[in-house]
């Protein structure tokens, strides 16, 4: 995840966006920013996936198998 220091400079460059017109640099900064800010979010995203298992009433497992078969990728992967 990205530190607090990178959380707060995207607050603080959103904030600004809404008063004032952002340089070239501080653009370019603030798409740096969401972009690593996005690759985390769905990093994290899919470690939860990779570890979820789907379970009816009935105790059946009924995890898609889409996501049985990216789950073993990934066991095989490591």
């Amino acid at each position: 995840m990205l530190s607090q220091e990178q959380l707060d400079r995207i607050n603080a460059l959103a904030n600004k966006s809404k008063v004032e017109p952002l340089s070239e640099a501080e653009a370019a900064e603030q798409k740096e920013l969401r972009a690593a800010y996005l690759a985390a979010f769905r990093g994290s995203f899919k470690n939860q996936l990779m570890g979820m298992k789907i379970v009816d009433e009935e105790g059946t497992d009924v995890t898609p198998e889409k996501l049985k078969q990216a789950q073993e990728e990934e066991r095989n992967k490591q």
